[in-house]
């Protein structure tokens, strides 16, 4: 079988996110190969969760997620010029309203 064909019939890459516990954000714990979602979760389950550290697993397909390149962090990441507006420093605390 040459090289393209194999390629065609490979699984999908799946991303894996693991949440430790209650209340934690999830994290990225790797990435693996699967058929489908079910699968996909059912081994992301064996393969990063095994001493019993998660809570919850998150299964995305890989060619799902859009991510900024780490290159242009600079242009990507800065603040416009000239909206100070969207920094809570701008506004001027209301006299006579207790609750602020």
């Amino acid at each position: 079988m040459s090289e393209t064909t194999a390629a065609s019939h490979a699984w999908p890459l799946w991303e894996v996110f693991v949440r430790a516990n209650r209340g934690l954000s999830h994290v990225h714990a790797g990435s693996l190969h699967a058929p489908d979602a079910t699968l996909a979760l059912r081994n992301a389950r064996d393969l990063y969760t095994r001493r019993n550290e998660g809570t919850s697993v998150w299964v995305v397909p890989a060619e799902a997620i859009a991510a900024s390149d780490p290159d242009s962090k600079g242009g990507f990441f800065e603040s416009p010029q000239g909206k100070s507006y969207r920094h809570a420093t701008y506004y001027q605390q209301s006299e006579g309203v207790p609750h602020l």
